[in-house]
């Protein structure tokens, strides 16, 4: 290679932050080890060593009911200690910041002993599995924050560069007046009726299923984007395979689910639909389902607009299509913009321009966040506010399909 070329590519390399020496470190104590805990652990151990960061993360300690489980997650992960007791956790004082990655029925009283403790707090979504649940955590939150605590939840699609992108385009008027949100979120994992049972898949754990898992997200990035809450709802749910095995050994979650040839019962929905309308009059449409065969994990989003149109795939997420209506029509149409650029939402401190980033960066930029709204004593986005909001629509598009569930043969 010609020393030019090399001299050019160290130019465009963007630098390697080390932990800064002088800056104040943030414990950070974890609550969960499973899938949500590995990708967490991934954001708080690289965040620091690619963003310049006010403080530096620390991965104190992490915390699973399961001692060698633990132990095991904690070595492969890079934390320093294990805790058995989530209660032990936060009432250490090396833990500053208690990120919650369980189950949706304990958030609550995790997150709001964690708050009373004086720890800031981020909580994966959906933020609990009851609008009464959401509520007590907003309040808690609300409490907090006159002390200087943050509590955030863990919509992690929001920082995807391209939805944040996507999102500053809209902000900024280049699609006008909004007209239309669609968004599906498709997944393929339970098309198979011999798939077993799990936590997921009942109501006392979960809260929901497709809706609260699937639709959380993209409930919240259609307001995200639109920058307004939607204010009523239409839906229809269903359940196409209503009973599954039990997994095999220890089913932790899942006491009383089995009957006598050791199958349970699934208590939530594989599939909601829904329609809405946004407080402007825009109106949205929403598809989730984790029985779309040969969908791993397709999440989807079209805004337009009187001026443009924007849309975006989880399947190719380094790119955002955008179409400007105000052009003429003859050379009008979608374009492909590749947002890789340093000037494009956190790419400041990735690679060259064309050099993809993939799922496990959104966690890196939620740290990221975090660490600075902490830091900055700034209202986190999305606060505990955003997610009471998402759940206050989950809970109506429940509401509706439960009304909407009694079907009326259509007469010939």
């Amino acid at each position: 290679m010609a020393r030019w070329e090399e001299t050019a590519r160290e130019a465009a390399a963007p630098p390697t932050y080390l932990p800064i020496p002088n800056a104040p470190t943030l414990g950070v104590g974890m609550v969960g080890y499973a899938f949500m805990g590995a990708a967490h652990s991934q954001g708080w151990r690289t965040a620091g060593h690619v963003f310049e960061l006010p403080m530096n993360p620390a991965l104190t300690a992490i915390c699973g009911r399961d001692a060698a489980a633990v132990e095991k997650a904690a070595a492969r992960y890079g934390w320093a200690s294990a805790e058995t007791d989530w209660r032990a956790l936060v009432a250490r004082d090396d833990v500053h910041v208690v990120d919650i990655c369980t189950p949706g029925d304990s958030h609550a009283e995790i997150a709001i002993a964690a708050l009373d403790a004086g720890k800031h707090v981020l909580c994966e979504k959906p933020l609990a599995n009851t609008v009464a649940e959401a509520e007590a955590m907003a309040e808690a939150a609300e409490r907090a924050a006159a002390r200087g605590q943050v509590a955030m939840v863990g919509f992690n699609y929001r920082r995807v560069p391209a939805i944040a992108y996507a999102r500053k385009l809209i902000a900024e008027g280049r699609l006008g007046t909004l007209r239309h949100v669609r968004a599906a979120y498709l997944q393929d994992w339970l098309v198979d009726p011999s798939a077993p049972l799990t936590w997921r898949l009942r109501r006392e754990r979960a809260g929901s299923g497709a809706l609260g898992d699937l639709g959380a997200h993209i409930v919240d990035l259609a307001q995200y984007l639109a920058g307004e809450p939607l204010v009523g709802v239409s839906a229809v749910s269903r359940t196409f395979v209503t009973r599954r095995p039990l997994p095999a050994g220890p089913s932790a979650g899942l006491a009383g689910a089995a009957d006598a040839d050791e199958h349970g019962t699934v208590t939530v929905d594989d599939a909601t639909l829904f329609t809405g309308r946004l407080a402007s009059g825009a109106l949205a449409s929403f598809e989730t389902t984790r029985m779309a065969a040969g969908r791993k994990n397709a999440l989807r989003l079209e805004i337009n607009g009187e001026r443009g149109s924007l849309a975006f795939d989880l399947e190719r997420l380094n790119e955002l299509s955008f179409h400007d209506h105000t052009e003429p029509a003859t050379t009008a149409g979608f374009r492909r913009v590749l947002v890789t650029e340093a000037q494009h939402p956190y790419l400041e401190a990735w690679w060259p321009p064309g050099h993809a980033l993939g799922y496990e960066h959104t966690f890196v930029h939620q740290a990221r966040d975090l660490v600075r709204t902490i830091a900055e004593g700034t209202v986190p986005a999305p606060s505990f506010a955003d997610g009471l909001q998402v759940q206050r629509v989950l809970a109506a598009v429940e509401e509706s399909a439960g009304k909407n569930s009694v079907h009326t043969p259509v007469a010939h």
